[in-house]
């Protein structure tokens, strides 16, 4: 053996002739000895995907507590335990490992990816071995052996094509190609992108029609799939939007806790001469009412109330954080076919007898109408046009059936969609065989570039029928069919028409015929050429889905650009991007194009062009990269294997259920249960939904801590008594601010919610003038709280009953203020802005239950250091707490007058748009 047998990717083995890739890998007709097995074997290794190095799982487990949230969670959990509140650090820590757990059981959706594309290698394969031939196990094949291939065989490695026989195979999940690829032998230009390497066939791709015989040049890792799957292991996936923006949140607010409590400790110890050890108790408590200890658990309720919400929509959710991540893309990058498309080939043009028809409907639902320039058609008025759609039918292969009313074609999507033609003008497949029996046939061939049949009508008078490639079939024609019956053939007439065609993405194929002399039963090439009328041209395309172009111009509104990244032809993919406004004006871009770029270039052209063709998975893993680069949000679709790196490197992966591949499923974050571009604008809306009620629970919440806060720092600093104990602190961040702040969750999605662009992706959790809010109102809180303990204490009420009296201060300004926070400027004085979410209500009426157990059953008292309050002292509650109301809405109406909030409300729905 030579040293001559290399991997696919160090060899270009298609744009070898065969008998040279075969001279390489030093094997001869007779196919590999045993001992040549055994040498390859052990320099290769098995047939196989190699599996993943993978953490052990305490390693997982681990990790899933490297979380700045979590960090803060267990750091308030050590500080009530130093206060021994034991039932508090039992709270704080369930939280923790619960959201350790949820992470724990998501992860390994990678690996689980990499067992579904090693699922899709042959299990069988047969090989010619020692002059004889065998079926063995794939994983035992090696590179120089011989592989038959048959209709219906999973390709089992790389194989290099020797021989072939009407070869068709499906290459859709490696290259994204909606027709399945016709095979040859020659070879192919050494750049040719993968779905233009016609003398390979590559693993895990399927055959759909004919025979071969080829040579294997490469196995497991070293295959084609292989390189797809150490691509996936390579990716890293990437923190969502809300993860990224919540940890920076977290930090800034952790490093602020722990900057305020040094300074408050130093402050008291130093100017106020207070004992260390004392302090450091109050420094506790100030830690512990800064601590937003809710906001984890809001965001996964928030989250989890998104996934519910999106299961009805069609869209199911397999990684929590990616329902909001989906809210925030800037950028969808989609695959064509079967997302975009319907991956049902459609005719939509007849040229013939000097009329160009458009045809109506699409897929494979026989309905639809034929029309010149919008004026409906009667086909019995042009006998040229039934000419061609009787020849189309005939000399056709494929089946039209109809299942549970869904319309299906078995064979050539191609051929398929000649039969639904045929089928919209009364021209039924089962009616004209009857009438026009198949005698004998010529099979279509990557060679030969046409397909004949053989017919004889009811008058027993003999037909021909042709369809191919124009150029092939246009060789064998020397008449035409016009309005008024044959006429000479006239070349450039239909090939300017042939060119128009194809101009418009529309693949394009010829149909001929001629009346054939009697008494010959077989058919035979030298019957076609020269002497057959050309009866038109059709041009058919997979059409895209009607609700995907209205759900493209719903993201083009919402500020979301949406690029469209497949395998096909860039002429093909140009023209559906037209149809669903992608790409309009702009130039299309290739792979091979691609490639020439460096990762420089391709950041500045990636935001250029909406079009990309014949991409490979390196090529979409890298447009990925490349708008990430660019500050970019992205979401990618996808149903391929080939897109599998993609899914999982993009900030949110979007898979196709019901045509996609488990290897895409697995690496998505979100799977389509109708593969529909359009379910993926109603899971936008549904992120952003989600997103807004997260950024209103922190407003709510955050000035509750602020308050807290505020009123530990001004007993520190003015040396009070503490109004607030650490205890009371954590009833009213645990149980209070939680149970009020689920209810914002419920809130509905704004009406103009798609009408505004995406949020900038670096947008900090809280800015300007959220910020003030935060301020205000945790000034109020801590206002009505601290000044009614205070008046409490100069009046001689003793110092358990005025904290009682604080604590429910500020749990009543809270359920004041969750009312305020369903709007942001608008006034809630009206029915709407009271009892327009039932969900507030429940909550309010929740907390009131809540507060009158902590001030009256003596369980409570003992644990908190509550005490009862008379009707009296409870009115002086509810006038601290309706401070804030009053005062917030004052507030927002001077923000109204002064026509702020018109300004703001503009920023935040009609930011500049980000396209142009």
């Amino acid at each position: 053996m030579t040293e001559s047998v290399h991997s696919a990717s160090q060899t270009r083995w298609h744009a070898l002739p065969g008998d040279e890739v075969m001279a390489l890998l030093d094997v001869g007709e007779a196919g590999l000895s045993g001992e040549d097995i055994a040498d390859r074997r052990a320099r290769h290794g098995a047939n196989r995907l190699a599996p993943p190095r993978r953490r052990s799982v305490w390693q997982r487990l681990l990790l899933q507590f490297h979380n700045i949230l979590l960090y803060v969670m267990m750091g308030a959990a050590m500080i009530v335990a130093l206060l021994g509140h034991w039932l508090d650090t039992a709270v704080l820590l369930s939280a923790v490992v619960i959201n350790a757990v949820i992470g724990f059981i998501q992860e390994g959706r990678a690996e689980t990816a990499l067992d579904a594309i090693r699922s899709m290698l042959s299990p069988r394969a047969i090989v010619v071995r020692g002059g004889q031939r065998l079926e063995i196990d794939a994983a035992d094949l090696v590179p120089g052996d011989l592989v038959i291939l048959a209709s219906g065989d999973r390709v089992p490695a790389d194989i290099r094509l020797l021989d072939v026989a009407e070869l068709r195979v499906d290459e859709s999940a490696l290259t994204g190609e909606s027709l399945p690829a016709e095979k040859a032998i020659a070879p192919t230009l050494p750049d040719a992108p993968l779905g233009d390497r016609f003398g390979m066939a590559y693993s895990g791709t399927l055959v759909v029609h004919g025979m071969a015989r080829g040579v294997v040049v490469a196995v497991g890792s070293a295959t084609e799939l292989g390189l797809i799957n150490r691509m996936l292991a390579e990716v890293d996936s990437l923190a969502t939007p809300l993860l990224r923006q919540v940890n920076r949140f977290g930090r800034v607010l952790a490093l602020a806790i722990l900057g305020a409590s040094l300074l408050t400790f130093v402050l008291g110890t130093w100017w106020r001469n207070h004992a260390p050890a004392e302090m450091f108790m109050m420094v506790v408590a100030l830690a512990a009412s800064a601590i937003p200890e809710g906001l984890p658990a809001i965001i996964t309720v928030g989250l989890a109330l998104g996934v519910q919400r999106m299961a009805r929509r069609r869209a199911i959710v397999r990684r929590l954080p990616a329902v909001e991540a989906l809210g925030s893309v800037t950028v969808i990058c989609s695959d064509k076919t079967g997302t975009l498309t319907r991956n049902e080939m459609t005719v939509q043009r007849v040229v013939c007898g000097g009329h160009v028809f458009d045809v109506g409907g699409v897929g494979y639902a026989p309905v639809g109408d034929l029309s010149i320039d919008g004026r409906l058609v009667d086909i019995a008025h042009y006998p040229a046009l039934d000419r061609a759609i009787v020849a189309g039918v005939l000399c056709n292969d494929a089946h039209l059936r109809e299942e549970d009313g869904l319309w299906q074609v078995v064979g050539d999507p191609t051929e398929g969609a000649l039969l639904v033609l045929g089928h919209k003008t009364g021209r039924k497949a089962a009616e004209l065989e009857r009438a026009w029996p198949r005698i004998d046939s010529i099979p279509f061939s990557s060679e030969q570039r046409f397909m004949a049949t053989y017919h004889r009508d009811l008058g027993e008078q003999p037909w021909i029928f042709v369809k191919g490639a124009p150029e092939r079939v246009f060789e064998m024609c020397c008449r035409q069919v016009s309005h008024h019956g044959e006429v000479s053939f006239d070349i450039d007439y239909w090939r300017r028409m042939s060119v128009d065609t194809a101009a418009q993405g529309l693949r394009v194929l010829a149909l001929a015929g001629r009346a054939a002399s009697p008494g010959r039963f077989q058919l035979g090439i030298d019957d076609l050429e020269g002497g057959l009328t050309l009866f038109g041209l059709v041009g058919i395309i997979d059409p895209p889905r009607e609700e995907a172009i209205r759900a493209v111009a719903e993201c083009h509104h919402a500020g979301i650009r949406v690029k469209m990244i497949t395998g096909d032809h860039v002429e093909t993919a140009r023209a559906i991007g037209a149809q669903l406004a992608i790409g309009i004006g702009r130039p299309g871009l290739t792979g091979a194009e691609l490639s020439l770029m460096d990762d420089a270039m391709l950041r500045q052209v990636v935001m250029e062009v909406d079009v990309f063709a014949r991409a490979s998975p390196e090529h979409k893993l890298r447009l990925v990269k490349a708008l990430q680069g660019n500050g970019q949000i992205v979401a990618m679709t996808g149903d391929g294997v080939n897109d599998a790196p993609a899914l999982k490197r993009a900030d949110v992966g979007v898979a196709m259920g019901m045509k996609g591949t488990e290897a895409a499923k697995e690496a998505a974050d979100v799977v389509l249960a109708d593969d529909n571009f359009a379910t993926i604008a109603a899971a936008v809306r549904e992120g952003r939904a989600v997103y807004d009620n997260l950024k209103k629970f922190v407003l709510f919440m955050l000035p509750t801590n602020g308050g807290e806060a505020l009123v530990v720092i001004a007993a520190i600093l003015f040396e009070l008594t503490l109004p607030l104990t650490p205890a009371q602190v954590l009833w009213i961040n645990m149980v209070t601010s939680s149970t009020l702040g689920l209810a914002l969750a419920f809130e509905p999605a704004e009406p103009n919610i798609m009408g505004r662009s995406p949020r900038p992706p670096g947008e900090a959790l809280l800015s300007g003038f959220f910020v003030w809010r935060v301020l205000m109102v945790s000034v109020l809180m801590m206002s009505g709280a601290l000044g009614l303990f205070l008046w409490e204490l100069s009046d001689g009420t003793r110092v358990e009953t005025a904290r009682t009296m604080a604590v429910n201060a500020v749990v009543t300004a809270e359920m004041f203020y969750l009312i305020n926070s369903r709007y942001l400027f608008a006034s809630v004085l009206s029915r709407d802005g009271l009892t327009g979410n039932r969900y507030v209500l429940v909550a309010i009426a929740t907390c009131v239950l809540l507060q009158i157990a902590y001030t009256h059953i003596p369980a409570m008292q003992a644990i908190f250091g509550s005490v009862g309050l008379s009707p009296v002292e409870w009115g002086k509650v509810l006038l601290a707490g309706a401070l804030v109301f009053v005062l917030a809405e004052i507030e927002k109406l001077a923000i109204r007058r002064s026509g702020l909030a018109a300004r703001l409300v503009h920023m935040q729905e009609n930011p500049t748009r980000r396209w142009s």
